[in-house]
């Protein structure tokens, strides 16, 4: 399976336990510890961690691994070595604003082949 096809099933996953907010990154062109980055609101502190549990239970036995996990009730990092899974509160996803800084070094890339031209 392809890396697309595994970030899709990893969003249907989130979609159908009701994460929000859905956001996918690719970052496979820039230099970055990951290639695509997903991120996904929590509906509480207790759906963080359920969240979690439901990707471990459903893709595992899929042969998914998960390299390690970084958890709190407010927010989830899952590293899967290709793939970073942030599942976090809406507060937290504000706070820290992770669109920014990945939107950021998207872009990085973009304009370092622009420059070039």
């Amino acid at each position: 399976m392809n890396l697309d096809d595994r970030v899709e099933r990893i969003i249907k996953e989130l979609d159908e336990k009701k994460a929000e907010e859905l956001e996918v990154f690719n970052l496979e062109d820039v230099e970055y510890i990951a290639k695509r980055v997903v991120l996904a609101n929590a509906l509480s502190g207790k759906h963080t961690v359920a969240l979690a549990d439901h990707l471990k239970e459903k893709l595992k036995p899929l042969g998914e691994e998960f390299l390690h996990i970084d958890d709190s009730e407010d927010w989830v990092v899952i590293d899967m070595g290709d793939i970073l899974i942030h599942i976090m509160s809406s507060q937290i996803r504000q706070t820290y604003s992770l669109e920014e800084f990945l939107t950021e070094i998207g872009n990085k890339k973009h304009e370092e082949v622009y420059d070039n031209e």
